[in-house]
């Protein structure tokens, strides 16, 4: 039987199909301007002839630094119709990461954003002498794309065909250590995408609002909007004094938010003044959210959450909290991440890949079409992550007699104190629900007598609430002196990683700078 029987769509064709489907219906909008469908075809042809012209064909490597605008969303869909391995910058990493990314996915062409990040992107380019570097608009150091794409020839709207070869290399958050590249093909993209369209409870009518950069989460929603004929409006930045408005004026029907972001909504008085207007899907992910702020959420949005739970290494969809399941007559679901997807096998294992008890807590492993290949050129990581046929995400959970999972902690942020396993997000879940604190981590401390100490770090929500002895009896109270922290310490804001989850290790780092090893 000949292979190419079963080979799957690329992401590439379906940009295709949409651009030539929806003719003059708007497609992408920013704060610069709008485009349709027929005009983001026409300029998808006149970017991948400028990409030809340029020496790139199938199979050369593409990377974008950009905040959400229309132009970085053509650029992108053009490079993937030219058969381009493409690689995503975040636009809150630094300039070392983006680098390192570059020559690490030995990149042949850099796009950057002129308005947003001119002086960072020369900085890249600077480290990067051997990479073609192009700009939107035009730079000093960066020719404009535009201008290259009035001198080529337009590439006919028709995308190279499916083959077996990496579509993405996307990196990891860096929050163990340097960063690795995450390779996907177009099998686990369109799986991602169907899964996206068919468990997500997306409304029919798309209007879709990305706040959240489209070189991570939001991208995973660009072609679920465009292939239904919807508008995807795009917004460099998550402004939430702007939000509730861009929402009743635009008449978004669905976007998607981190937990981070939704807590800075409900301490504003728009929402709860307003409310959600159109919306009708919010979808949520990257990190826990507080069962206490997600009703606190329900009340105010509605009965319109949606929770995705992944990573990178198999993105958005290992298990799915549908709309019925936010329900505030059962409220030990908030707790939940959801119900395993229609393409997602998933078990509990220990260390040695053996399924944990029913009840018990054990990591969260994954298999089927949506994991990734494996890393970018690094095999030993891709065993230590893949070996035995499942992957193991670093989540401990447990499952429900009904299938649902709940995440406990990551597994590498488990507190070992006093020869007791502590597990940090029940801790973060007290302190969340107290009326005090916007938001709450909890690390593990060096300690002489316990090995390892609680501390928690609070964000509170009046600058001038400093009581520790509150917040600790109020862990003590809900969760026994064992989990009690030992200290707390107030901080204006916590450090995030890029995809907006508090950021860990950069927490830990302050704690354990003198020690020999990060476990006491």
């Amino acid at each position: 039987m000949n292979d190419d029987i079963h080979i799957s769509n690329t992401l590439g064709e379906l940009f295709v199909r949409a651009a030539r489907r929806f003719d003059d219906r708007v497609a992408l909008s920013d704060d610069h301007g709008a485009m349709t469908y027929r005009e983001m075809g026409e300029q998808m042809r006149r970017y991948a002839g400028a990409y030809r012209a340029a020496g790139m064909k199938p199979g050369s490597a593409f990377s974008l630094l950009s905040a959400n605008r229309v132009e970085a969303v053509v650029a992108l869909a053009a490079g993937l119709m030219v058969g381009m391995r493409y690689t995503p910058l975040h636009p809150k990493a630094n300039v070392e990461d983006h680098a390192f990314a570059l020559q690490d996915a030995n990149i042949d062409l850099f796009l950057v954003d002129d308005r947003h990040f001119a002086e960072h992107g020369r900085d890249v380019a600077a480290q990067c002498p051997g990479v073609r570097t192009m700009s939107f608009g035009g730079l000093d150091y960066a020719p404009s794309i535009e201008a290259a794409a009035e001198m080529a020839e337009p590439a006919p709207l028709q995308a190279v065909a499916g083959g077996d070869t990496p579509a993405f290399v996307v990196y990891t958050g860096g929050t163990t250590g340097r960063p690795k590249g995450v390779v996907h093909k177009n099998r686990s993209l369109v799986t991602n995408l169907l899964l996206q369209t068919s468990e997500c409870e997306l409304p029919q009518e798309m209007r879709f609002l990305a706040v959240t950069p489209i070189s991570h989460a939001s991208f995973l929603f660009i072609l679920p909007t465009l292939l239904r004929g919807g508008e995807l409006v795009l917004r460099a930045k998550f402004d939430p004094a702007r939000f509730v408005d861009e929402l009743h004026t635009h008449r978004i029907t669905s976007t998607f938010l981190v937990p981070t972001m939704i807590y800075v909504l409900l301490d504003r008085p728009e929402i709860w003044e307003r409310g959600a207007g159109p919306l009708q899907t919010l979808v949520y992910g990257a990190s826990p959210m507080s069962p206490t702020k997600l009703a606190k959420a329900i009340e105010a949005f509605g009965q319109i959450f949606v929770q995705v739970y992944g990573q990178i290494e198999c993105p958005n969809i290992i298990s799915v909290l549908g709309k019925a399941d936010h329900d505030l007559a059962r409220p030990h679901m908030l707790k939940s991440c959801g119900f395993p997807s229609a393409a997602t096998s998933v078990a509990l294992m220990d260390d040695d890949l053996n399924p944990v008890p029913p009840g018990e807590i054990g990591e969260i492993c994954a298999r089927g079409p949506l994991v990734m290949e494996g890393y970018w050129k690094r095999p030993d990581a891709t065993e230590e992550a893949m070996g035995g046929g499942w992957l193991r995400t670093g989540d401990m959970g447990r499952m429900d007699e009904n299938g649902f999972l709940f995440i406990e902690d990551r597994k590498k942020d488990l507190i070992i104190s006093g020869g007791f396993n502590v597990i940090p997000r029940e801790i973060e879940e007290v302190l969340n629900r107290h009326p005090e604190v916007s938001i709450a981590a909890v690390v593990a401390t060096p300690d002489e007598k316990w090995g390892e100490a609680v501390m928690a770090v609070v964000v509170p929500r009046r600058a001038d609430f400093a009581d520790a002895a509150a917040l600790i009896e109020s862990v003590r109270e809900a969760k026994g002196a064992l989990c009690a922290p030992k200290r707390v310490e107030f901080v204006a804001e916590l450090p995030l990683t890029p995809l907006g989850k508090p950021d860990k290790k950069a927490l830990r780092a302050r704690y354990w700078a003198s020690a020999e090893r990060l476990v006491n």
